[in-house]
């Protein structure tokens, strides 16, 4: 018996997200069906981040357990002649049989992308958020650097029963403008559910003169969802990567 690590680039357009849904097809699914198809035993993988319906992925990570001899950096090139097009494996990799992608220290990186323009862009219309209204990214930079450092975050995420603590640390909250494309870019070593979208929710708030870049510390310091922006919508978020320190 082995371990294997898979890192997953996908497209999350046509998903219901990474777990396993009752009523439609999953990353997870998918992954599980070719893999127990290609190595003629039950497969179940274990995600690194359980990524929403909508949201896209450069760089997730999952392992599996099996007894099957094919070579484990083979498997990733049999794995993409199998898989729909919007989901590909990077890299296949044997590990050690005691790591795990959810409970080892790592750095993840999110990226959130805003369209900010009079007319979408149908082009990026599945990989970013249009917003109509002008947005600051000065103001948005000013205020995405309150969140550098390791804070409580209860403000800023989605409550989920049982999950208690919600501190996280944030080591590089970074906002930038390309013509009409501006980007957040989050990278911490964990992040609460919805977090990356609230906080981008939050900065697009901000950004558009709704409130002062000054107020993101009192957000932070409320510890209450309802002192924070909208959830932006999925399509514009992407897991770049996670890294095991």
């Amino acid at each position: 018996m082995k371990r294997v690590k898979l890192t997953v680039a996908y497209d999350g357009t046509n998903y219901c997200g990474w777990q396993i849904q009752p009523n439609g097809n999953t990353i997870e699914a998918e992954l599980n069906h070719h893999l127990s198809e290609l190595l003629r035993e039950p497969i179940h993988v274990i995600g690194a981040s359980r990524t929403d319906a909508g949201v896209h992925a450069l760089g997730n990570v999952a392992v599996f357990d099996t007894s099957a001899r094919m070579p484990a950096d083979k498997i990733s090139f049999a794995m993409n002649t199998r898989l729909p097009a919007d989901i590909r494996i990077q890299k296949s990799e044997e590990v050690a049989s005691t790591f795990h992608p959810r409970y080892c220290d790592t750095r993840k990186t999110y990226i959130y992308r805003i369209c900010n323009r009079v007319f979408p862009d149908p082009l990026w219309r599945l990989y970013s958020l249009f917003y109509y209204w002008p947005l600051d990214e000065k103001k948005m930079q000013e205020a995405a650097d309150y969140l550098v450092g390791t804070h409580d975050f209860t403000s800023l995420c989605t409550h989920r029963p049982g999950e208690e603590n919600c501190v996280r640390t944030i080591q590089e909250a970074k906002v930038w403008r390309e013509g009409d494309m501006i980007t957040i870019r989050l990278v911490g070593n964990g992040f609460l559910y919805n977090m990356v979208r609230i906080i981008a929710g939050t900065l697009i708030r901000i950004g558009s003169g709704a409130q002062e870049p000054a107020q993101m510390a009192d957000i932070l310091a409320a510890k209450d969802r309802q002192a924070a922006g909208d959830t932006a919508r999925p399509e514009g978020l992407t897991l770049v990567s996670v890294e095991y320190l």
